[in-house]
Order: C-alpha cells, then structure tokens, then sequence
C-alpha cells in the first residue's frame, strides 16, 4: 500500500501530521480489610474495617499506527491480576510494604511493582469508596 493510502485509512490516528496520544486505563477490584495504625486512638479508620476497592491502571503513549491501538489490554491484565490475587480477601497490613495501608501507599505500591512491567505507566487510581479516590503518578 502506497503512503498516501496508507495515511488515508488511517487518518483518524494522526492529528496534524503527528501520531495519536493516547491514556489507556484498566479497572481491577478486590476485597480487603485494614486498619491504620497510624491514625490517633479513637479514629474508625484505626479499627479494622473493609473496602472493595477499585484499581484502575493507566498507560499512555502513540498509538501504532499499524496495530491502531497502543498495546494490549491482556499486557495490563498480566500485570496486574497477580498483584490483586495477593490482596484478594485479605488483610492488608499483613502484606510486606503495606503495614500502613492508606490509599496512597497502596498506590504507590502498585506502581512499584508495575513500573518495571508496563511501559507508559501513567497512573495508579485507587479508589475505596464510591467517594474517595488517590491518584498516583509516580515521582512526577
């Protein structure tokens, strides 16, 4: 296929000349319980409790403009579902690096762990409740 060919069935992935950027995001659940020790005596998050708690992992890049997409969800997946099965139903504290499981360690114990793995890591959403979330974009 000659280039003018090309680039016209694919038009959609270029925006002025330049290739298509993209945020591609993957939600995960698990359940777990916790409390936080750091908290002071009396507080309810120092009691245990527990959440479902939603992951959503975010990469970004250029979309291929062979493939037309940015890579595949099933690399996200591979990544993570390892990294919930360690957390599913169970307490959270107990687990190496989460002695004080706040949202915001969690989610930088998730990047920890997945930097190395998904190239274009963007962010880390953890969320607890239906109200509140912790957004993690590595050491930026």
């Amino acid at each position: 296929m000659c280039e003018a060919c090309f680039l016209a069935r694919n038009a959609f992935l270029f925006q002025g000349g330049k290739t298509l950027k993209v945020i591609l995001a993957k939600d995960f659940e698990f359940e777990a319980a916790q409390w936080l020790p750091s908290f002071p005596e009396g507080h309810h998050c120092r009691r245990i409790h527990g959440h479902s708690f939603r992951v959503t992992v975010a990469v970004s890049g250029p979309v291929d403009p062979v493939t037309g997409i940015l890579y595949d969800h099933a690399r996200i997946s591979e990544a993570v579902e390892p990294l919930i099965a360690l957390l599913d139903h169970r307490v959270l504290n107990e687990i190496a690096g989460l002695e004080n499981p706040s949202m915001e360690r969690l989610a930088a114990w998730f990047w920890e762990r997945l930097f190395p793995q998904l190239p274009g890591l963007y962010e880390i959403v953890i969320q607890e409740t239906s109200k509140t979330r912790c957004i993690y974009r590595g050491d930026t």
